[in-house]
C-alpha cells in the first residue's frame, strides 16, 4: 500500500521540488503495487468497462488512487444542492474521523515525514477538504468499501493532498524527523554486520539446562562474554567460572573486579561493550527484549555483539522476532529445544488460606514488601519454621546469603518469603512454590500477575540437583487455583515487538534542532517525531523523565550529563534517594568533589523505619558507585569508600531479616496509618492462636481473589471450582 502511495505521489508531482521531496520518502519502501481482482480485465479498463452500469445488481468495482485524486484535485468544492446529501455528507465525515483515529494511518503518514502527534492535525484538513469535492458516485463507491479498504484509499489521497497543500511544512518535518530515524537499527552495527554470526537459541522453561549448556560452550571458548539481567546472576557466573580456573573480569554498574590475564567477561546487560570482539556470547533471558523499560538492551546485544557465536537463553516467546532478526542482520540462527528436567505438579489442594500448612522447603511469593513482611511474621508466629527473605530492594548480596540459608539443610530456616525477584537469579532447593496472591500493583491499579510471569516463578520448584523429585506449585487460596492453572496451561504468548531506546549519539543529533529545548521535553520532542520498524517499539522513559525534571533546577550541566544522570539506578518513589542523586548532580555541576556526605548506621534494624533506612542507605551507595564508573574519576573521589560501606549495610541488612518481627510501614505512611497499625497488632496478640481465619484478617491473607473477580467477569459460569480439579496432575 505505502508503496502504491508513492508511484501515484511521483506520478502526479511534476514539479521537480516535489520530485526531490518524495523521493527520499519512498526510498526505503518496496511493496508489490496493486494487483487486478480479476486476471481477465487490464487494472486500467475496469473502471470505465462497459458493464459497470449494464447489470443494476452487479457489485460496483472500487474506485481507482488515481481517478481519485483527479476528481478531487480538478474539483470546486460543492455548495448549495450540488452537495452531497446530508446523510452521505455524514457517513463521509465519520469515515475520515475513524480514519484520523486509525493508528494503521498514522504509521503510514510517517513515510511523508507527518509525526504522529501531528497527523490528527493534518487529517481534520483533509476531512473539511474531501467531502464538498467528492461526487456522489465516488462516496457511494467509498462507503460501500471495508473500513481497511477504505482506509488504504484514503491514505493515497491523503497524501497527495499533502504534497500539495503542505510542502513546506513536510520539509520542514523531513529535517526533525530524520534526526530522530530509529528504522533499520541492525544497520547502526556495520561491523557486526560485516561477520556471518552463528546464533544459537536455547529455547525451554525454568530449570531445562538451557543456560548450563551455553554457560559451559562459554567456558570452553578462547574468549567469551556473559549478559546477565541482574547483578546478582552476573555475580554469580562470575564466581562459578573462575572456580573452574577460567580467569574471568566482573563488569555491572556498580562494580568492576578486573581480573589479571582473563578473556572472559560477566557483565549486566546495559554494561555490554559492542566494541569488543568475542568468540562466544551469552545472553540470558532474551524474552526481556520485549520487556517495556528494559528490552532496548537486549536488542542492542543480539545487533551488536560482535562475536563467532551467540547464545540466547530464554523462553520462545521472542523466537519469531529473533527469526526476523537473523534475517534482516544475515546470520545462522539455530534452536535448541529444552523441556523441564524435573515434572511441574499443581497440587490440588491450596493452602486453604492458612499459613499453619506452610512445610519446609516452601517459598511463599507475595508481590508487595508489606505482604512478605506480613507472612514471614505470622509464619514464624504461628509454626515452628524461620523464614529467609527475598525481596527486590535488597542488595544482591543480601539475596546471596538469604538464598544460601535457605539452601542449607543443617540450619532451621526452611521456608523462603519471596517476591517475583526470585523468578530468576537464584538457584534455590525449593521444593513448593505458593502463591500468596496472584494479583499485584502495577504503578496504578492492582492487576493479575501475568501468566509468563506465573510460569517463570512456578518453575523455580525442584530444579535439578536438589533433594526433592518433582517441583510443586499451589496457591495460598483456593480461589486463585484456577488461575494458576490456566496460566501454567498457556502456551508462552509470543511477542510482538522488541525494545528500541536512542543512544546519546541519536538525542544530541536530535537536540541540535531544538537547542533551547529542555531535556525532558527534548524525550518528547523526539517520541512524537522518531520513526521507528513495525518490529520495534520505543521503550518507556517514565523514570528518565521523573530524574530529568528534577534535575532541570540543576544549572551547568552538560547534554550528555544530564542523559548519564537520567539513568543512574534510583528508586524514584524514595524521596531521600532522590534528594541524593540531586546533591550529586549540583555538586558535579559546579566542579566540586561529590561527597557521599552519609554516615555508617550503628547497628542492625531494631523496627521497619530502621530498615527501610538501610535499604535506601544502600540504594545511595549504588548509586554513587554507578556514577563513578560513568563519569570522571576526580569527580567521585570516595568509590572505595562506598564500596567498603555497602558492604557492610549488606551485612547489617542480613542481620536485621534474621530478627524481623515487626510489622512492616510504608515509606509513605501517615500518622493516622501507624495508629491503625498498631490497634491491628494489638488485637493480634489478644486473639487466640486456634482462631487462624481471625489473625489472618488482621492482613495475614488476601480476603479476595483478585484473578477470579476478572476471570467471573470474562466467563460468567456457574462454578468456580468444579472442572479445574480434573486438570491438576
Amino acid at each position: 500500500m505505502a508503496a502504491a502511495i508513492a508511484a501515484v505521489l511521483i506520478r502526479r508531482s511534476t514539479s521537480s521540488s516535489y520530485r526531490r521531496l518524495l523521493l527520499p520518502i519512498f526510498s526505503h519502501l518496496q511493496l508489490p503495487a496493486p494487483q487486478p481482482t480479476s486476471p481477465w480485465i487490464p487494472y486500467h479498463h475496469r473502471f470505465f468497462s462497459s458493464d459497470a452500469t449494464a447489470d443494476p445488481d452487479r457489485k460496483l468495482p472500487p474506485l481507482d488512487p488515481k481517478q481519485l485524486w483527479h476528481e478531487l484535485s480538478t474539483a470546486e468544492p460543492a455548495t448549495g444542492s450540488s452537495r452531497l446529501p446530508k446523510a452521505t455528507w455524514d457517513e463521509v465525515v465519520a469515515l475520515t474521523r475513524r480514519f484520523a483515529k486509525d493508528p494503521a494511518m498514522a504509521d503510514q503518514a510517517l513515510a511523508l515525514y507527518i509525526p504522529a502527534s501531528a497527523f490528527p492535525t493534518y487529517a481534520r484538513h483533509f476531512r473539511h477538504f474531501l467531502p464538498p469535492r467528492l461526487s456522489q458516485e465516488s462516496a457511494e463507491r467509498l462507503l460501500s468499501l471495508p473500513a481497511e479498504d477504505a482506509h488504504a484509499l484514503l491514505i493515497q489521497a491523503f497524501a497527495e493532498y499533502c504534497v500539495n497543500n503542505h510542502a513546506d511544512e513536510l520539509r520542514q518535518n523531513k529535517s526533525v524527523m530524520a534526526a530522530a530515524d530509529l528504522t533499520a537499527p541492525h544497520t547502526w552495527y556495520p561491523f557486526a554486520r560485516a561477520m556471518r554470526r552463528r546464533v544459537v537459541y536455547h529455547c525451554g522453561p525454568t530449570n531445562s539446562g538451557k543456560t548450563h549448556n551455553a554457560l559451559a560452550r562459554f567456558s570452553t571458548a578462547k574468549s567469551g562474554v556473559y549478559c546477565s539481567p541482574l547483578r546478582l546472576l552476573a555475580m554469580e557466573v562470575f564466581d562459578k567460572v573462575n572456580a573452574l580456573g577460567v580467569y574471568c573480569t566482573l563488569r555491572t554498574g556498580q562494580e568492576i573486579k578486573e581480573v589479571p590475564f582473563a578473556n572472559h567477561v560477566t557483565c549486566t546487560i546495559e554494561m555490554l561493550s559492542t566494541e569488543e570482539l568475542y568468540e562466544v556470547a551469552v545472553v540470558d533471558e532474551i524474552q526481556m527484549m520485549a520487556d517495556p523499560t528494559r528490552g532496548y538492551a537486549w536488542t542492542r546485544a543480539v545487533l551488536g555483539l560482535k562475536a563467532d557465536e551467540i547464545h540466547l537463553c530464554g523462553d520462545p516467546s521472542v523466537l519469531k522476532i529473533v527469526r526476523k532478526v537473523c534475517a534482516d542482520t544475515g546470520d545462522d540462527l539455530e534452536v535448541h529445544q529444552y523441556e523441564r528436567f524435573k515434572p511441574l505438579v499443581v497440587e490440588a489442594k491450596s493452602l486453604l488460606g492458612d499459613l499453619k500448612n506452610v512445610r519446609a522447603g516452601d517459598c511463599i511469593v507475595a508481590f508487595s514488601r508489606r505482604e512478605i513482611f506480613e507472612v514471614k511474621l505470622a509464619i514464624e508466629k504461628f509454626t515452628k519454621h524461620k523464614c529467609c527473605v527475598i525481596y527486590g530492594a535488597l542488595p544482591p548480596e543480601t539475596r546471596r546469603q538469604q538464598a544460601k540459608l535457605f539452601n542449607e539443610q543443617d540450619n532451621e530456616y526452611d521456608v523462603l518469603v519471596a517476591s517475583d525477584a526470585v523468578g530468576m537469579g537464584l538457584n534455590l532447593n525449593i521444593r513448593r512454590v505458593v502463591f500468596y496472591s496472584l494479583s499485584k500493583y502495577n504503578g496504578d491499579r492492582m492487576v493479575p500477575v501475568a501468566a509468563s510471569q506465573v510460569k517463570q516463578i512456578a518453575g523455580r520448584a525442584g530444579r535439578r540437583g536438589s533433594v526433592y523429585p518433582d517441583g510443586l506449585t499451589t496457591t495460598f487460596l483456593l480461589d486463585d487455583l484456577e488461575y494458576l492453572i490456566e496460566c501454567l496451561q498457556q502456551p508462552f504468548e509470543e511477542a510482538q515487538k522488541i525494545g528500541l531506546f536512542p543512544c546519546f549519539e541519536q538525542v544530541e543529533m536530535f537536540a541540535s534542532q531544538f537547542p533551547d529545548l529542555a531535556f525532558t521535553d527534548l524525550l518528547d520532542k523526539f517520541r512524537e517525531n522518531c520513526r521507528i520498524d513495525k518490529t520495534y517499539f520505543m521503550c518507556q522513559q517514565d523514570s528518565i523523565k521523573k530524574v530529568a525534571n528534577m534535575l532541570e533546577r540543576v544549572q551547568g550541566l552538560s547534554l550528555k550529563d544530564r542523559y548519564n544522570f537520567c539513568f543512574a539506578p534510583v528508586n524514584i518513589r524514595d524521596p531521600k534517594a532522590m534528594y541524593h542523586l540531586l546533591r550529586f548532580a549540583t555538586h558535579y555541576s559546579q566542579s566540586r568533589r561529590v561527597s557521599i556526605a552519609m554516615g555508617m548506621p550503628k547497628g542492625s534494624a531494631t523496627n521497619d523505619t530502621e530498615l527501610l533506612d538501610l535499604e535506601t542507605k544502600h540504594q545511595v551507595l549504588s548509586m554513587y558507585l554507578w556514577l563513578s564508573h560513568h563519569f570522571e574519576e576526580d569527580n567521585f573521589p570516595h568509590a572505595q569508600k562506598a564500596e567498603e560501606m555497602a558492604v557492610n549495610i549488606a551485612d547489617l541488612l542480613g542481620k536485621s531479616l534474621a530478627k524481623a518481627s515487626w510489622k512492616p510501614e510504608s515509606r509513605q505512611q501517615t500518622r493516622q496509618r501507624r495508629e491503625e497499625n498498631e490497634e491491628s497488632d494489638n488485637n493480634v496478640e489478644n486473639t487466640s492462636d486456634d482462631d487462624a481465619k481471625s489473625i489472618s484478617k488482621v492482613g495475614y491473607e488476601r480476603l479476595r481473589s483478585l484473578p477470579k473477580t476478572f476471570s467471573r467477569k470474562r466467563h460468567d459460569r456457574p462454578s468456580q471450582n468444579s472442572s479445574f480439579l480434573n486438570l491438576v496432575a
